[in-house]
């Protein structure tokens, strides 16, 4: 992708109401683009990151403007765009998955062949999200990925499942990654199954718990000191 001819700094300051974030969204791809082909060289770096904006005719000022975190912004703007192509993909399936295990699977099968659609980039993310002060961000990126995935496959709980289904997912889609790119399609498709395999078999065994009398008891008496009945 290339910034249209009125990307330009001087077309966001003159802009239209509404046309600013218009002008963002196409710059920030533009310059993803271009960082994405300087990222195998440069890694995931301010340095890869200014030759992006110097590739689509932005200063070192406009890039400060327009990335204020540095790479961690290309970094959120990457995870975004592989959640966008693999909600795509999923919405064109025909016909769609009917048993959740399945949607799930898919779910994660799109997302990692969006990521891979970019594979050097996708190895060099990973790294950059790994480093312990960048862990918090990856962490919400995946949830944010888990959260679209579950929402895609039809989930509408809001209780303390909607919670449980998106940690359980984001534990599974980092490792699978990981595996896809060291490994292949077909390893990283087996750790999936096997883990929603098991996630399945928790499911059923929590089903099947009756609480104790006891239990009961307690949760009734921290109800009534929380809500006054």
């Amino acid at each position: 992708m290339t910034a249209s001819p009125d990307a330009s700094p001087d077309a966001f300051s003159g802009a239209a109401p509404g046309a600013n974030a218009d002008w963002a969204d196409r710059t920030e791809q533009a310059v993803l683009d271009a960082f994405l082909l300087h990222v195998p060289a440069q890694g995931w770096s301010q340095r890869a990151l200014l030759a992006a904006c110097a590739d689509v005719g932005l200063s070192a000022g406009d890039a400060g403007l327009l990335f204020p975190n540095g790479p961690r912004d290309l970094a959120a703007l990457f995870s975004r765009r592989c959640d966008t192509v693999a909600l795509e993909a999923l919405a064109a399936l025909n016909p769609p998955p009917q048993k959740i295990r399945e949607k799930i699977a898919r779910g994660i099968g799109a997302r990692l062949d969006a990521a891979m659609a970019w594979q050097a980039g996708a190895r060099r993310w990973t790294g950059f999200l790994a480093l312990p002060t960048n862990a918090p961000l990856g962490l919400r990126l995946t949830w944010e990925t888990a959260d679209a995935i579950w929402r895609w496959a039809g989930d509408v709980a809001t209780d303390e499942n909607h919670y449980s289904k998106r940690a359980i997912l984001s534990g599974i889609l980092i490792p699978a990654l990981n595996i896809r790119l060291a490994d292949g399609e077909q390893a990283a498709s087996d750790f999936v199954d096997r883990r929603i395999e098991n996630v399945m078999q928790f499911e059923k065994w929590k089903a099947g718990l009756k609480p104790s009398a006891h239990l009961d008891r307690m949760v009734r008496g921290l109800s009534s000191l929380r809500y006054g009945r």
